[in-house]
């Protein structure tokens, strides 16, 4: 909700608007995905306090109990208000959660109704890295795109089939809903928000200050593609060995069918529905991520990684790379390998 202020101290009182903005506790969630919204939002207010300006958002930690603790009991938040005293909020912003997701979950059910409550009634929704399962659990996602960890998009996709995760994005935006990309990467989101609600230059000064890379729009280069294994389908398992043993080979479609004696578009579709890529996607990702380890590693140059990796076309290798890691392979060594830069 949009609270109204009253300002006695100019020579005439007036009034002025300030953005609620409702950071949720849940149980099992990270203690720094809730500090930081906090602390940035409360950052930008004296800002403007030293500007001369009135403050912009009201900022309040909400949750189902008074008390939640966190880290097995190692740290205890103190909510401002509970859940049912916030009637309506203008923001609301979803921790990552740590541990077992399903478990996260089933925790925190009773948060369900409130968070679907507060966005028909208006309000903006924003999950921080894996906030995001606790926000897809609400339903509101369902026929939506969402970032979220790299490293849980798998598990994701699993468990919510019909919301569409956007790889290597840091921030996803769709219908008043946001997203973030894994760890740190959601100060990306947090300053995108800071920029909607106040300004460009408000915005900047608050990635000045956190020492954040405002523009930074990427998760892919710190992925790491392991491929997902966690199905039954013990011929298609086979297949995904004989890729990760055979990287330095071109590998045909044909090739690998015919490894596990099925027609082409049989092994095709039962390729997509147990590893959720199409084959020579996934190819790739396997190259590419033995590439990186090779930059991150070793002196060789951008061609004999190439060759390494079953490459003979620099352009083929080098847009693959791109596309994948968000970086070409110069930047991606350079930026990971200290004796290639030496």
């Amino acid at each position: 909700m949009t609270v109204l202020r009253v300002d006695y101290d100019k020579p005439k009182p007036y009034l002025y608007l300030m953005k609620r903005v409702s950071i949720l506790v849940p149980e099992s969630s990270v203690m720094q995905a809730i500090a930081d919204p906090q602390y940035l939002f409360t950052a930008v207010n004296q800002f403007m306090l030293a500007n001369g300006k009135q403050p912009l958002f009201e900022v309040e930690l909400v949750a189902a109990r008074r008390e939640v603790e966190l880290n097995n009991g190692l740290f205890t938040v103190h909510a401002d208000r509970l859940l049912k005293e916030v009637k309506k909020t203008d923001l609301v912003f979803i921790p990552a959660l740590f541990g077992d997701m399903q478990d996260c979950l089933e925790k925190n059910k009773q948060l369900i109704p409130w968070i679907q409550d507060q966005y028909h009634r208006g309000a903006e929704l924003a999950s921080l890295c894996v906030g995001a399962f606790l926000l897809a659990s609400t339903g509101l996602l369902n026929g939506k795109r969402c970032s979220t960890h790299w490293g849980f998009q798998q598990e994701f996709k699993k468990q919510f089939p019909e919301v569409e995760v956007v790889e290597g994005n840091i921030v996803t935006e769709e219908n008043g809903i946001y997203s973030s990309g894994g760890a740190h990467s959601y100060w990306n989101l947090l300053l995108h928000l800071v920029e909607k609600y106040s300004n460009r230059e408000t915005a900047i000064l608050a990635s000045k200050y956190f020492a954040i890379d405002i523009d930074r729009d990427s998760q892919a280069a710190f992925a790491m593609f392991n491929g997902q294994k966690e199905h039954g389908d013990t011929e298609i398992r086979r297949v995904q060995e004989y890729i990760e043993k055979h990287i330095n080979d071109r590998i045909g479609i044909e090739e690998l069918a015919g490894l596990v004696h099925l027609g082409r578009r049989t092994f095709e579709r039962r390729f997509k529905a147990a590893t959720h890529h199409a084959v020579l996607d996934y190819i790739q990702r396997v190259k590419m991520e033995a590439a990186k380890r090779k930059f991150e590693s070793s002196r060789k140059n951008i061609n004999e990684v190439m060759f390494d990796v079953g490459y003979t076309d620099t352009k083929a290798f080098r847009s693959v790379f791109k596309r994948i890691t968000g970086l070409t392979p110069v930047e991606y060594r350079n930026k990971y390998n200290k004796m290639a830069m030496a």
